[in-house]
């Protein structure tokens, strides 16, 4: 039995030691175990527990390696290792995914064809094809056009360096083509703008436009003004327009033969502009950067400018009449709205135009004058107590009002239309104040709502206030992707988040556009200024926010001869008066001060501030008097507050005190 208890006390003692040899191996350090008696319980009191010589020796952090080097510099080299290897699964899975999504169709991946090989047929007939004849009409318009427009040479692309071969008809070409290098979207003042600034900075640049009319990029301000004043029936008929010096012009902007053929754009080697008219582009999807057009075609771009201007509003009473009445009903905007319009004024005995504001009043004196050599009559009615009453002060509206009457017009304010029917042949126009005027046809002159029909389809953001699209400072809208003119919504550094509708903001504005398009990256902060003439003899130019709910300050004085929209244009040649800013320097006025204008009944010229709560002039109108805008935007910029204004008027000289000193130098 004392056996048995001896072989288990030494098998027991031998399975600790083989414990205490394995725990002491895993330690960096040998461990010596000292032997314990197997005989009995007594322990020599040299000897140590088992937990006390596995305890001592335990590692530490003195027997880990040492890094060489700061532990910030090793720190960093691992960390640039592991994103060396970060950047490489990211780049082979990125590559795997795009090739994955080509092969199942999910990615398209665009390109056309390279027609640099083949020589074109080219004829007189074809729009863009240039000719030699197409040369010298380059030629003939280099003055006026020596920074932006192509080479008529560039149409022709058997000149390009065409290295024979087959040569196709263009017939069998695709009018659209698959790719533009520069897309704008929209042929109206703005995309002339652009497409001119984009051929300055990028002489070789390929531009393609697409407009939903029928003809080439026009000005639109001659509609509701000269055009009228023109007795030549012929000229009319091809929208050509005397301006108030006499001198002939036509509202388009170019010829039709200035623009290249569409299915050879992308052959030119010198670049070009080509031009699809009546064709409307339904979406535009800026991350593919691809559009598609109502007729079913689809097209890639670089950069696109979307510029597709406004649309006419009308009024609940007139869009829900009688089909009698909406036939004999026109919303005044583009060129075919001047055509009805005028078969209409020609073929009627009486008219109505309703509203008061630009449109309104310009188009009820062009009218009035036509009206005194046919016996037409025109009548004008709107909710305002005088003509442009939302611009102008009162006793300036009211006294506007007159000289349309002048004109020949019964004007009719404060009146509402509240219905419309058609009765004996006749339109029958009730207003909420009981009145009622029978006529033989209707104008509907209400204001203009940005063309935003694209939105939507396009997930691009809407201002909800203001309309139009939503742009940075460069108005671009996303990457590669811009608006300009009336269609935009910009933030303006003095007046805030803004959009105008006039023809000197589409021309900055398109301008502007097209630079940043080919990498200027310009902020927008131009100041935009319009001008309005009721006739020749009446006419003014305003700038800022010109609101006549707000307070103002006017000073006037006497007007002379030369205070007309017709002597400015006799003075400089051009009746768009965006294009004649002259640097006007300031000029003391002389004694005695100005008037005010509540004084006197005599508002022949004079200058109106428009203050916001805090007494800043936010807006100027400059009434009768021309080639001061450049002081009026440096009075805007400049912000003046609490300060005496008609010293202020001093500046913009309305008692002609500059010509005074010269006549007397001269004599």
């Amino acid at each position: 039995m004392d056996r048995v208890h001896t072989l288990c006390r030494r098998t027991f003692a031998l399975q600790n030691l083989k414990r205490i040899v394995a725990q002491t191996q895993v330690s960096r350090t040998p461990v010596v175990v000292q032997a314990r008696c197997m005989g009995g319980h007594h322990t020599p009191d040299h000897w140590k527990p088992i937990k006390q010589v596995v305890k001592e020796q335990k590692n530490h952090m003195d027997f880990m390696p040492v890094p060489e080097g700061s532990w910030q510099e090793s720190f960093n080299k691992t960390q640039q290792k592991r994103n060396l290897m970060l950047a490489a699964g990211a780049l082979c899975f990125g590559i795997t995914y795009t090739i994955c999504l080509y092969k199942t169709g999910c990615l398209e991946l665009h390109a056309y064809t390279d027609f640099s090989q083949f020589k074109y047929k080219t004829n007189g007939s074809n729009e863009g094809a240039a000719s030699s004849s197409s040369e010298e009409v380059q030629e003939d318009n280099s003055n006026n056009n020596a920074a932006a427009t192509p080479d008529k040479g560039q149409g022709d692309a058997g000149e390009s360096g065409a290295a024979g071969g087959i040569e196709p008809d263009l017939k069998d070409l695709p009018e659209v083509p698959q790719h533009a290098q520069y897309l704008l979207i929209g042929a109206g003042t703005a995309t002339f703008g652009a497409f001119r600034a984009i051929k300055s900075k990028d002489p070789t640049a390929k531009i393609l436009v697409i407009g939903e009319e029928s003809v080439v990029p026009y000005m639109r301000p001659p509609l509701s003004k000269e055009l009228w004043f023109n007795d030549n029936k012929e000229e009319v008929d091809s929208l050509q327009f005397k301006q108030w010096n006499g001198k002939k012009r036509s509202i388009f902007y170019e010829p039709k033969e200035f623009f290249a053929d569409p299915r050879t754009l992308n052959t030119l080697e010198k670049g070009g502009i080509a031009l699809l008219t009546g064709r409307k582009v339904v979406k535009v999807d800026a991350s593919k950067k691809k559009v598609w057009l109502a007729s079913g075609e689809t097209l890639t771009y670089d950069k696109c400018l979307i510029a597709t201007g406004g649309k006419p509003r009308n009024i609940p009473v007139l869009a829900k009449a009688d089909p009698e009445v909406q036939k004999r009903t026109v919303l005044f905007r583009n060129v075919e709205d001047f055509k009805s319009l005028d078969r209409m004024t020609q073929a009627s005995e009486s008219i109505a135009i309703v509203g008061g504001g630009f449109l309104g009043s310009e188009l009820a004196c062009a009218l009035g004058k036509r009206g005194k050599d046919t016996g037409l009559r025109v009548y004008q009615l709107f909710p305002e107590k005088g003509n442009m009453g939302r611009v102008l002060p009162e006793y300036l509206s009211k006294w506007t009002t007159r000289k349309v009457e002048n004109e020949g017009v019964t004007v009719l304010p404060n009146h509402t239309v509240s219905g419309a029917s058609f009765k004996d042949g006749k339109v029958v126009i009730a207003t909420k104040e009981g009145g009622s005027v029978c006529v033989d046809g209707v104008v509907a002159a209400v204001g203009l709502e940005p063309n935003i029909e694209l939105a939507q389809a396009s997930g691009l953001e809407v201002d909800p206030v203001n309309g139009g699209y939503l742009v940075n400072a460069e108005l671009e809208a996303r990457r590669d992707l811009w608006v300009a003119g009336d269609a935009a919504c910009f933030y303006d550094m003095k007046l805030g988040r803004r959009r105008v509708e006039h023809h000197d903001h589409a021309v900055v504005s398109g301008r502007l556009a097209g630079e940043n398009m080919t990498g200027a990256a310009k902020p927008y902060w131009h100041q935009s200024m319009f001008w309005s003439d009721l006739g020749p003899e009446v006419g003014y130019e305003a700038i800022g926010i010109v609101d006549s709910s707000l307070p103002t300050v006017a000073v006037f004085a006497k007007s002379t001869e030369q205070d007309t929209p017709k002597a400015v244009v006799e003075k400089t040649g051009e009746s768009l008066r965006s294009e004649t800013e002259n640097t006007a320097s300031p000029a003391p006025l002389r004694t005695p001060p100005p008037s005010s204008p509540l004084d006197s009944e005599d508002y022949g010229k004079g200058i109106v501030f428009y203050l916001n709560k805090s007494k800043v002039v936010v807006g100027i109108l400059l009434w009768n008097t021309f080639n001061k805008m450049s002081i009026a935007r440096q009075v805007l910029k400049d912000g003046a507050k609490n300060e005496d204004l008609y010293e202020v008027a001093k500046l913009f000289d309305i008692y002609d005190t500059q010509s005074e000193q010269s006549a007397a130098g001269e004599s």
